[in-house]
């Protein structure tokens, strides 16, 4: 039997060379456009915020009444920049995608769309007595959405592992779905807490942002060690 020339030999590493370069170009596809929403919604956020009607000395007094959407503006910037920042970590540490991530990933991106309109809606009402709280109650509501359609996405990523780069320590990274998690615990106590006050709720998740932006939560590598000797018995 004739071995295959060297001609196939190459060939047949083009085409694998190929289909892994196609699947990592995918990914940057995704996250790319992934960025691109958010990016629209920071700038839909921003647009939200009114122009003082009031002229002359009134002015300030004008700016001053505007609280609420500023104090929105800021807790939603929060938010959402913890959540690309979140989104950003996770796709660089994925060598491909498939089809089931794709339309989870829409999920997430459909979530955080929203997160524009309810700011404008609790800003409106966050002064106003009869409103108030049910304006914070649709706030939390949305974010109690995207934790758990985040957390979705995370818990399919880590199922089996099978999008990950060969450095990710898989195992290390299921060990990390409990911390992921925490966000679906923390945010329906916002929403109690709504029914209660809507200007502590507004707090309750800034500080929740907060901890979530100094408490990354780090994708496990493999140690080098570890991935040699598994390269060495992948040979044997």
């Amino acid at each position: 039997m004739n071995a295959p020339s060297p001609y196939v030999r190459s060939t047949a590493r083009v085409q694998e060379n190929g289909k892994g370069e196609v699947m990592e170009n995918e990914t940057g596809r995704v996250e790319a456009f992934s960025d691109g929403v958010f990016a629209i919604i920071i700038t839909i956020l921003v647009l939200e915020l009114k122009v003082p009607e009031e002229t002359g000395s009134a002015f300030w007094h004008g700016v001053r009444e505007q609280w609420p959407h500023y104090a929105a503006y800021v807790v939603s910037f929060l938010i959402i920049g913890v959540m690309w920042v979140n989104h950003h970590t996770i796709f660089s540490h994925l060598k491909r995608v498939d089809r089931p991530l794709l339309f989870l990933n829409l999920m997430v991106l459909m979530v955080v769309s929203v997160i524009p309109y309810t700011t404008n809606v609790l800003a409106e009402h966050l002064t106003e007595g009869g409103s108030a709280n049910p304006a914070a109650v649709l706030y939390s509501l949305v974010t109690v959405a995207y934790a758990l359609a985040f957390l979705l996405f995370w818990w399919y990523v880590t199922r089996v592992g099978h999008l990950f780069h060969e450095q990710v320590d898989k195992d290390g990274a299921r060990a990390t779905r409990v911390r992921f998690g925490l966000g679906a615990i923390a945010y329906p106590c916002t929403v109690l807490l709504a029914f209660f006050s809507a200007p502590l709720t507004l707090v309750a998740h800034f500080l929740i942002a907060i901890y979530y932006a100094a408490n990354q939560i780090p994708i496990p590598l493999v140690v080098e060690e570890e991935r040699l000797e598994s390269a060495s018995d992948l040979r044997k």
